[in-house]
């Protein structure tokens, strides 16, 4: 993709808007909303929007800034019930309803009553992104960056992807009518293979990990013109629409910020993007501030986060993945850093646990609320019950937890778990006779 002009400058990140740098003349006015500038989050440096995802100054990551207007509860509630009821706070144009989009978000907020009274916890909600249009919140992110890629003329929407997202491009590529290419580590779970291929006939499996495979996509977004990969050179739009899911989750509970939250960490981009949608609600008045404490939730065989936090150090070290959480199996996770750093500041922690836990953990969401989860909700519950046994979490306190995305894309995770209980001739008498009941 060609590169708009870079303009210097030595503005901080929270610099007010007229300190930002001049937008690019080839973008039509108003492509990316309120916002203003790509800011450093290491250094402040901003650039101006367009496909840049690390600092010219520090080669920090990038975020999206904004100059936000007021904006009301009753404007968003008179919004769509998909991610657009808050375009205002996102990098979108104001007529992305009419751009096609897979029209993600506002899933269900379900209170879990039986999941709480098993781990002893008195309040207790799940946030339930299965019911997202490809079954996982990688819809939100992904609807963002497609917005992105339209406006800066991108000719190929693409991703690197441990599967869920692969899901989420090659659909709403599909929907937008764009030539889409998918990149997965060849050892991906059939069933998200086969929900990637049905969309595209540009899947590429990649011999290696996802690690190798983000490395390919890097490489070739610096090689090659008219790409926009979506969690690599847009990525900067793209982690914009996981605010939605904390933005969701305030309107969701009445316009009010829950005590705790429980995120599972891949990259860690979702759980940074929680908090700063919270930080942004409160900003905006449209919440009381108050504490949040947030937890993030990792498998033990890819658990770099986890590690460095209980050894007490700043620095990530990578790991090679080996678990059947594999949408969590990133070894070089780019937000740790942030992760640890959010998770410390607000008296959360980060906790891992083993495969046969992920396993337990998808069990016990989907025999006390009847959700079925993929193995990273199945590490987010597991966590859960581990935070509580170890008394890291408070259990008088309101929490939620996140659930990512759909079991039946993990199926292999439980098969030989589950299963008839008894088979038995059609007869009432050979009923009786199994002790079924």
């Amino acid at each position: 993709m060609s590169a708009p002009t870079v303009e210097p400058t030595t503005a901080p990140a929270a610099a007010p808007a007229d300190t930002a740098p001049a937008p690019d003349p080839r973008l039509r006015e108003g492509a990316f909303g309120n916002a203003t500038a790509l800011a450093c989050r290491e250094c402040g440096h901003q650039v101006a929007l367009g496909p840049f995802y690390a600092c010219p100054e520090c080669f920090g990551p990038l975020e999206v800034a904004y100059d936000f207007p007021a904006v009301t509860r009753e404007q968003i509630e008179a919004g769509p019930r998909n991610i657009w009821r808050y375009k205002a706070l996102l990098p979108v144009p104001d007529d992305i309803e009419q751009s096609p989009n897979t029209e993600p978000g506002f899933t269900r907020l379900l209170e879990a009553r039986n999941l709480a009274a098993e781990l002893g916890l008195d309040k207790l909600w799940v946030k339930d992104d299965s019911t997202n249009p490809t079954n996982s919140f990688k819809d939100r992110v992904v609807a963002c960056a497609l917005s992105a890629a339209r406006e800066l003329d991108a000719k190929v929407f693409a991703c690197p992807s441990t599967g869920n997202l692969a899901n989420a491009v090659a659909a709403a590529g599909a929907r937008a009518g764009m030539k889409t290419v998918v990149f997965i580590p060849s050892n991906l779970e059939k069933p998200k293979q086969v929900n990637s291929a049905v969309y595209t006939d540009k899947l590429v499996a990649v011999d290696g990990n996802y690690d190798d495979v983000n490395k390919l996509a890097s490489e070739i977004a610096g090689e090659e013109e008219g790409w926009a990969f979506v969690n690599v050179n847009v990525r900067p739009f793209y982690a914009e629409g996981s605010k939605t899911l904390g933005y969701e989750i305030a309107e969701q509970l009445g316009w009010r910020l829950p005590d705790q939250v429980v995120i599972p960490v891949a990259s860690g981009s979702q759980l940074t993007k929680v908090r700063k949608a919270f930080q942004e609600l409160v900003a905006l008045g449209l919440v009381e501030d108050k504490p949040v404490r947030i937890f993030g939730a990792q498998a033990t065989g890819c658990s770099p986060v986890s590690t460095a936090y209980k050894a007490g150090v700043d620095a990530i070290r990578p790991v090679k993945p080996d678990t059947i959480a594999k949408s969590l199996a990133i070894g070089n996770p780019a937000d740790g850093i942030y992760v640890l750093d959010i998770c410390r500041e607000t008296g959360g922690a980060v906790e891992d646990i083993s495969d046969d836990e992920v396993r337990e953990g998808i069990l016990l969401l989907a025999r006390t609320e009847g959700i079925f989860t993929e193995t990273a909700g199945g590490t987010t519950v597991g966590v859960l019950k581990k935070l509580v046994e170890t008394g890291q979490l408070d259990t008088s306190l309101e929490t939620v937890v996140i659930n990512t995305g759909m079991g039946l894309k993990t199926l292999d995770a439980v098969a030989d778990r589950v299963g008839p209980a008894a088979t038995i001739a059609p007869s009432y008498s050979a009923f009786v006779a199994s002790g079924i009941v």
